[in-house]
């Protein structure tokens, strides 16, 4: 009878409180939309079950405890130390290695106006940014708040773990869940705010890129990026790291381990820590939903801010620009850019915009990791 009631006083049974019991639920929900829906499966299935584990069994995110002499005395728990790799930027820049090893930045390098579609699908982080401001939030809260705008998940951990580590959980959860619902959410303002008769524009066949302007690319941004704003090195230096493996041609077995291998070990690393962040005594509170509110306004000003200046630029050119490529300006790679050609083809089957869009899409990447570059300049200690 003992030994039975000692189980069960260490099953979960005694410690689970209905928080705990809203957050298992809405992991289910996030694992239905992952795997169900495919609604970024490689990033919200491991979030979902690291939110999963940590709602059951909360001693697997607990600090190691180290008595007077600093002897170990309780070893940590497992995500724990995966979680360490969040806390200094570990994870979110080894995924950019693997994004610069998976990118192709030949259409923004035959096309440099796309870097101007990219920066400005950044406003929606500035507008997110002055509305945390007016609610409250001090700036390195409201600055990776904002960030969520950009819809680039290892962006927003990276600059969360600088500024506001103690919002990292709903911060990550937010930008991940919109990049996943970039078809749901973006769709709607691109059709508000063009035409008909602008979705059907048909843009010119891109010019080919020599392989040295590839190579020349991801050495000469870093050059004058980093310059500009060290700390922008973590992740705009892997993003152009990975890219150089990719292009030059003579280390594709570091091409392929970056862009494999490592990648998606890092994505489980990242994932199943950053689900685990979101327990109930730090999910459920009422600046969640704020900062959920916040990210979605930031997502949807960002869409437009993108959309209105291809408008211009459409105007600018003598309507050679679809005004749809400038919602690719976001960071979700590719998916943003397979939605303006989606939308596209909607109007007209026979026009393809998806190489256009790469164009932002992948100057988004970098938009993002430049406007997080700012904010941690600023408000970083």
């Amino acid at each position: 009878m003992e030994t039975l009631s000692r189980l069960v006083q260490q099953s979960a049974f005694t410690t689970l409180t209905y928080k705990n019991a809203i957050m298992i639920v809405v992991a289910c929900v996030f694992l239905y939309l992952a795997i169900k829906k495919d609604y970024e499966p490689l990033l919200l299935v491991p979030i979902a079950f690291g939110m999963l584990l940590v709602n059951l069994f909360p001693d697997i995110m607990a600090a190691p405890i180290y008595n007077a002499s600093g002897i170990l005395e309780t070893p940590g728990g497992l995500l724990h130390y995966f979680y360490i790799g969040d806390q200094y930027g570990l994870w979110p820049s080894l995924i950019f290695l693997g994004v610069g090893a998976m990118t192709d930045f030949g259409p923004l390098i035959a096309n440099p106006m796309s870097f101007l579609l990219g920066a400005a699908a950044q406003f929606g982080i500035y507008v997110a940014y002055f509305g945390a401001i007016l609610l409250g939030f001090k700036d390195g809260a409201a600055a990776s708040i904002a960030i969520i705008g950009g819809a680039d998940g290892p962006t927003s951990i990276f600059l969360a773990s600088k500024l506001a580590p103690e919002l990292m959980g709903p911060i990550a959860v937010a930008a991940y869940s919109y990049m996943s619902l970039v078809p749901i959410i973006q769709p709607p303002v691109m059709r508000l705010l063009t035409t008909k008769k602008e979705r059907m524009i048909k843009m010119e066949q891109l010019r080919p890129v020599s392989k040295l302007e590839r190579i020349l690319f991801p050495v000469i941004v870093t050059i004058v990026v980093v310059l500009i704003l060290p700390t922008t090195a973590p992740l705009v230096g892997m993003l152009m790291l990975g890219n150089l493996f990719r292009e030059s041609g003579v280390v594709k077995q570091l091409t392929e381990t970056a862009a494999n291998a490592l990648m998606y070990i890092v994505v489980i690393l990242l994932g199943t820590s950053v689900g685990a962040t979101t327990s109930a005594e730090t999910f459920l509170k009422p600046t969640t939903l704020w900062i959920l509110g916040l990210g979605l306004i930031a997502f949807i000003f960002g869409t437009a801010g993108g959309v209105l200046f291809g408008k211009l630029m459409c105007k600018l050119t003598g309507g050679k620009v679809n005004p749809l490529i400038g919602s690719a300006g976001v960071s979700a790679v590719p998916m943003a850019a397979r939605v303006s050609q989606k939308v596209g083809a909607e109007s007209d089957p026979t026009n393809f915009l998806l190489m256009h869009a790469m164009g932002p899409n992948v100057a988004g990447v970098i938009g993002t990791a430049v406007a997080a570059g700012t904010f941690l300049a600023i408000f970083g200690k």
